[in-house]
């Protein structure tokens, strides 16, 4: 039997739900959108022939929320450059701004001004109070991340470009939010830039287990809007779409993105002699449709625990390899860390 979910209005999505307890909810909830397996999309519970029961004598109808209001964000273009190190050139019209994380920078146009904003950026130019600032900028502590974004807008005439590159060998993903439901969730430092309007918020773990051990840990990046934004992960960048109920299990490192409606869990990798002997620690992280979900295929915790393992101060083997001169090769050429 498929299983209910819900949204209701200015809400998160809740569920699954039996018939029974759909009823009960919508009678509480007249105004909600609901989908299950087999709908095309969100519809209002009121106008499911399931709940005609559960709503004639519930509250008053009103209708649902309108969704958000298309051109909030600046409509920007862009081009991704490269295959394994990428990085993407923004082209703005006059007006037109940028946002991006402090450090990203590659290079921009003349005509292009920069500046320093408090918080995220989303409320720049467009009447954000402080109290809307200063909320801003609370999330990013709380996700780790600097309390003032850089703006990048063209104040000339014609078009200008600014290019903004990872810090990190990986793939740059350009998603238009309003396509995915105006919300996607990521990792922690994966938000690269977007246009202006864009909204960067926390997404707060509920359960315990998948805070501690989901790799992640209890705080990740809800980015938020209806206009384009560009995510980075390391490696190479893997889609998938899930059905309702469908189950996909993952490294818990190599998590990138997904939809709002997912659901992210961890279970056990199996029996203790893969825990202990398995290289791929005690945990995987469960990703449960319905939506889609986007993967890494080199996290930065583990290119750089390679890294760290085989730096000589951490006891790794420099073997000077190409060198026939060894460690008298070194010396010569400036490395002399044995």
């Amino acid at each position: 039997m498929s299983q209910w979910y819900f949204v209701p209005a200015n809400g998160e999505r809740v569920g699954p739900f039996d018939a029974e307890a759909a009823q009960a909810w919508v009678r509480a909830n007249p105004t909600a959108q609901c989908w299950r397996e087999g709908m095309s999309g969100w519809q209002p519970a009121r106008s499911m022939p399931e709940f005609a029961e559960a709503t004639a004598a519930g509250a008053p109808y009103l209708p649902p929320a309108p969704p958000p209001v298309k051109g909030r964000s600046d409509d920007i273009d862009y081009r991704i450059v490269g295959t394994d190190m990428q990085f993407v050139e923004v082209e703005l019209d006059p007006g037109e701004t940028a946002i991006a994380e402090a450090g990203a920078l590659m290079y921009k146009d003349a005509s292009v001004q920069m500046d320093t904003v408090f918080g995220d950026g989303s409320h720049s130019g467009q009447g954000g109070g402080v109290f809307d600032k200063l909320l801003s900028a609370g999330k990013r502590v709380v996700t780790g991340e600097s309390l003032f974004t850089t703006t990048f807008t063209h104040t000339g005439s014609g078009k200008a470009h600014v290019a903004f590159a990872a810090p990190y060998p990986g793939t740059v993903l350009a998603m238009k939010l309003d396509a995915h439901g105006g919300r996607l969730i990521c990792q922690k430092d994966s938000f690269l830039a977007g246009a202006r309007g864009v909204s960067l918020g926390i997404h707060l773990q509920r359960k315990i287990l998948t805070g501690l051990f989901g790799g992640e840990g209890f705080i990740m990046q809800k980015i938020e809007g209806d206009g384009w934004v560009f995510v980075h992960a390391g490696g190479t960048i893997v889609e998938r779409e899930l059905k309702a109920g469908e189950r996909l299990d993952v490294d818990t490192g190599c998590v990138v993105a997904f939809h709002d409606s997912v659901d992210m869990d961890i279970q056990r990798v199996g029996g203790i002699k893969s825990m202990l002997f398995g290289g791929e620690g005690m945990f995987l992280a469960t990703l449960k449709g319905p939506g889609k979900v986007w993967l890494q295929s080199l996290p930065f915790s583990r290119m750089a625990g390679r890294m760290l393992a085989a730096a000589p101060q951490s006891g790794g083997q420099n073997r000077g390899e190409g060198s026939m001169l060894g460690g008298l090769g070194r010396l010569l050429d400036g490395d002399n860390n044995f």
